[in-house]
């Protein structure tokens, strides 16, 4: 269907809207007076930025084929996500950089992975060899940020958009940041135990990220002085939460929404293999996890989590379970904000691709369906 209209909710406003669309663009986007007959709302659809696998498949994995990759993009479209980073975690450098260049192969020769793979996503092995900061990650595969392995990385992506997470007090980790920039990738810190002074630093030179704050940091830590606190102090970072209840505590989820600017805050599922799938041991790269039916991921026979079997319509839902208020309110955190954060061309603007996502609700506002339209 090349031509189409909608007359629903607008998510973004609460206001009823009509949207018509004509060869695959938006060509009106009007407020209106008429109510919608149904409880039917719309608005762009979910993004992000962290995806490890999905729906049984492992990103990680040596043979990944388009069949897997097509699976897995299918189940995050199911749950309303239409566009993703394709994310690589620490393993050794140079399976890391094929994984890249297959993924990225695969991803140009398939029409429905052009669409859907916005971006690349590389967390590691440029972080903090420090226990409890290295997280799942293998300390002994770090590396230092050299220009020569930051420039393979945008040998292998071309032109395409890479976020890159690192920790920028290890060595040659100020310079790494400066570099990535020019090389334009979007910047993001993590995994870290950066002091003050570094992490100005990197923010005073331009766009950052701090990816999933309240994770990628030991379980226990000092209460005068952490990374916690340094990161909130810090200006101008977009941070990234995991919305699943475990790696971030409903009552701090809570807190860091009246310490942080809402529109400073984007989420991300950090999926693994298991979201969208059921309970069972899957692999993350190296680490063989476990998921119990409360689908929570952990190291086997650990307490520690590792990666999220979370998925994208969940991560609306407990988002707004957490924060004690309707889920609409959260939309633009999980779509809107990452895009923009990452230059995506995205979201309700006539001349923008028709992608909207469509959600009925039950008479109580809780979410009973969605469902993600592309013409």
């Amino acid at each position: 269907m090349n031509r189409g209209e909608v007359h629903a909710w607008n998510i973004l406003d609460r206001q009823p809207i009509i949207v018509k669309w004509d060869d695959g663009a938006f060509t009106e986007i009007s407020a209106t007076n008429k109510k919608p007959e149904q409880d039917k709302w719309i608005g762009p659809p979910l993004v992000d930025l962290q995806i490890n696998g999905f729906a049984g498949i492992d990103f990680q994995q040596d043979n990944l084929s388009v069949d897997q990759l097509i699976h897995a993009t299918s189940g995050l479209e199911d749950t309303g996500c239409s566009k993703f980073f394709f994310t690589l975690i620490t393993s050794e450098w140079d399976l890391m950089t094929e994984r890249l260049a297959k993924a990225k192969q695969l991803r140009d020769k398939h029409t429905k992975l052009q669409k859907s793979i916005a971006g690349w996503h590389i967390e590691g092995p440029f972080l903090s060899a420090e226990t409890g900061y290295c997280g799942a990650h293998p300390p002994n595969l770090m590396l230092e940020p050299t220009e020569a392995l930051l420039t393979r990385i945008r040998d292998i992506t071309g032109s395409d958009p890479v976020m890159l997470t690192m920790a920028p007090e290890i060595e040659g980790g100020l310079s790494a940041f400066s570099t990535a920039r020019e090389l334009g990738f979007q910047v993001s810190i993590g995994h870290t135990n950066a002091p003050d002074n570094i992490i100005r630093r990197v923010t005073a030179s331009g766009s950052t990220g701090f990816t999933h704050l309240g994770n990628g940091c030991p379980a226990e830590l000092r209460r005068d002085d952490n990374i916690l606190w340094r990161a909130l102090d810090s200006p101008n970072l977009k941070y990234s939460l995991i919305p699943d209840r475990w790696h971030v505590s409903p009552s701090l989820f809570r807190i860091l929404h009246r310490l942080i600017n809402k529109n400073s805050i984007y989420y991300t599922t950090d999926s693994m293999a298991a979201a969208g799938s059921g309970p069972g041991k899957y692999q993350f790269g190296h680490l063989e996890l476990e998921v119990g039916e409360e689908e929570i991921v952990r190291l086997p026979g650990t307490a520690n989590l590792a990666g999220s079997a979370l998925t994208p319509i969940n991560c609306i839902r407990y988002a707004s379970e957490m924060l004690r208020c309707d889920w609409q309110d959260t939309w633009k955190n999980y779509s809107i904000i990452p895009a923009e954060f990452m230059n995506l061309i995205t979201g309700f603007k006539i001349g923008a691709p028709a992608e909207f996502v469509e959600v009925e609700t039950n008479s109580n506002n809780t979410i009973k369906a969605i469902n993600l339209h592309r013409y």
